[in-house]
């Protein structure tokens, strides 16, 4: 379950921002389609920050109701404060599901020790394996492996997504907690972090190449570095051009140029610049992802 190429996956969306269910069930359709392992609902690629509890539910059920136990289904958790993530861990933990993915507290810059009792109270409180999440570029704190290594022994704490760019951070990670799952959380150097030792990625890029990243990780899972390389080659500019504004902003258009979503995004996002149009279009070109003539 936690291993391969999992997806960060968008929340379609109505024009007038409302949930799009139709256009979520086909998602889901792609991504099993694809080789996707595990689907992360309501994770910051999901606009977590503007999508309500009642609304995450009803993903996390339908993701569910879909899934049958094909795929898993983690859900985004992680809230600025302690006592709110863990209301929101035990009810998500209620819904069958098969992980709680839970990003360290954005904006309030806890300490080391902050992060420890957080994840420990997140952890008591659920029923379920949580996936912690480091994301120190969004959220302005990030945990070290010391603190990560002192999850090795914590029931129901089974990974980390680490979004520190390059290798050394998973092997410091692994060194701390030898045991310890950790999934690359950024595209761009995903394929040296599990040649390096992370058992995965969970990625932006997999929602418009899901089956792409699921071989190239594959390969990169059998300590296969140069077809690993040859697979990723061809995804380099997808890893950086979905981040030319804010994620999710450019692989929600992606998504829609491709037909499988709606256009809508929620303020304080807005549609990609025009400007950047193009670019992003030449980035799915090199990746060989197909192009409806006109979105969904």
């Amino acid at each position: 379950m936690f291993s391969g190429s999992s997806v960060a996956v968008v929340t379609p969306m109505h024009a007038d921002g409302a949930i799009d269910l139709e256009s979520w069930h086909r998602l889901l359709e792609f991504h099993l389609a694809g080789g996707t392992t595990a689907v992360v609902v309501g994770g910051t690629t999901g606009e977590s920050a503007t999508i309500t509890d009642t609304e995450l539910k009803q993903l996390v059920v339908a993701a569910r109701l879909f899934a049958r136990g094909r795929m898993a289904i983690i859900a985004g958790a992680g809230l600025s404060s302690t006592a709110l993530t863990v209301d929101r861990a035990r009810w998500l933990s209620e819904l069958n599901i098969d992980g709680l993915l839970v990003v360290t507290p954005t904006y309030v810059k806890p300490t080391q020790e902050g992060l420890f009792q957080h994840y420990l109270a997140v952890a008591t409180a659920s029923k379920v394996p949580v996936v912690l999440y480091n994301v120190p570029g969004r959220t302005g704190v990030d945990m070290l492996p010391s603190t990560v290594g002192r999850f090795a022994t914590v029931p129901r704490i089974v990974a980390i997504k680490e979004a520190v760019p390059g290798t050394m951070r998973v092997k410091e990670i692994l060194s701390a907690a030898p045991s310890f799952t950790v999934l690359s959380g950024d595209d761009a150097t995903c394929r040296e972090a599990v040649l390096a030792g992370a058992r995965g990625v969970i990625s932006v890029t997999a929602n418009v190449a899901p089956q792409s990243m699921s071989d190239m990780i594959a390969a990169a899972l059998t300590g296969d570095a140069n077809r690993a390389a040859e697979l990723d080659a061809p995804l380099a500019r997808l890893h950086t051009d979905l981040f030319v504004e804010g994620n999710p902003i450019p692989v929600k258009w992606a998504l829609h140029r491709m037909g499988m979503i709606r256009p809508g995004i929620r303020l304080p996002m807005t549609p990609l610049s025009q400007a950047l149009h193009e670019r992003v279009a030449a980035a799915l070109t090199a990746a060989g992802v197909h192009q409806a003539s006109r979105g969904v």
